[in-house]
């Protein structure tokens, strides 16, 4: 008799009159959004403006799902090319499979033609999401508990997942690898708050400390399942993807801190925020100082213009000077007060 276990949802969808509502689609939705407001949050403290970070994400976030659900029917044609499938199962999403690497990577995509068309570097727009994705992820994790999918092996654990039987898997109690890999995000997702607080992260390093964290956890998560998958040299090919992804990523935080030591000063030109105060400064026009800077210096000129145009008068040229002399002491007085 089992005493204890997590038991899986009799359904994956949720009929709210005569719309359906899909788990799967909705964690993500929830995780997308998490995201989002997480980066946002980041980001403004980084000294950008809010609502830029969702400007890129309408970018970021279609390009992710597409190379999410590219990387999941790649790596998995047989579920959908095979003798007997059906190809046009490959384009249901809502029924599961979206492999992060493809997502990671055509997101990023998504992200860097955002980001130039609002004149942002992309490392620092990754560095401010990259809390926001892990928690995103693991959000979208539990898509898979509603689906009944990606569990590991077999296991009389407390927390042992019950699965029920069906067309393509056998009933009995298994490892929540789901469940693993929820939890491991959410760390992932701290650890580089924490990180980036204390050291200052830049250039990309706080987004590769994500993703190299996330792949250590990965690793060994996805040992642990025992749903169809190839197989490399006797591991999973998603165990050798996390082990490239994770030297990688070691490798870039290792040479980003030797050639670009430190973090931008400034992430959205426009927002002239200095990351050091967290504060935004006030607008160039708005400044009283360089208003009457401005005012002197245009006077000036125009009345050098206006001695020139006299003939170079020595008189004239005086007075041009003495303008001169004077918007620049009109100037400095206005600083000083």
């Amino acid at each position: 008799m089992d005493l204890a276990y997590i038991p899986s949802p009799s359904t994956g969808v949720i009929h709210l009159g005569p719309i359906p509502l899909r788990g799967y689609a909705f964690c993500i939705i929830l995780g997308v959004f998490v995201a989002v407001w997480l980066g946002n949050k980041r980001w403004i403290a980084r000294g950008g403006t809010a609502g830029t970070v969702a400007d890129i994400a309408v970018w970021a976030v279609p390009f992710g799902l597409v190379g999410g659900r590219l990387y999941h029917v790649i790596t998995d044609y047989q579920l959908y090319f095979s003798e007997g499938e059906n190809w046009v199962d490959a384009f249901k999403i809502w029924e599961g499979g979206l492999g992060i690497w493809g997502a990671i990577a055509f997101g990023a995509v998504g992200a860097w033609i955002g980001c130039r068309r609002r004149g942002i570097p992309l490392p620092a727009y990754a560095d401010a999401i990259a809390p926001g994705i892990a928690l995103a992820q693991a959000i979208g994790r539990w898509g898979n508990w509603f689906n009944q999918e990606l569990y590991g092996k077999p296991t009389d654990l407390p927390w042992a997942l019950k699965i029920t039987e069906s067309a393509n898997r056998e009933a009995g109690l298994y490892h929540p690898t789901f469940l693993y890999e929820s939890l491991w995000c959410v760390g992932v997702a701290f650890l580089v708050i924490w990180a980036d607080r204390r050291f200052k992260l830049g250039h990309g390093r706080a987004f590769a400390l994500y993703v190299a964290a996330y792949c250590a956890g990965r690793g060994w998560i996805e040992y642990m399942r025992v749903d169809e998958a190839h197989h490399i040299l006797g591991l999973r090919l998603n165990v050798w993807t996390a082990i490239i992804v994770f030297v990688l990523a070691v490798v870039y935080m290792v040479v980003s801190a030797r050639v670009r030591p430190g973090r931008e000063e400034i992430v959205e030109p426009r927002s002239r925020k200095p990351v050091e105060t967290g504060k935004a400064d006030d607008d160039a026009a708005d400044d009283p100082a360089e208003d009457a800077a401005d005012a002197g210096a245009e006077k000036a000129a125009s009345d050098a213009v206006d001695a020139s145009a006299d003939g170079g008068d020595p008189d004239d040229a005086g007075d041009s000077h003495d303008v001169e002399n004077g918007a620049g002491n009109g100037a400095g007085s206005a600083a000083k007060g």
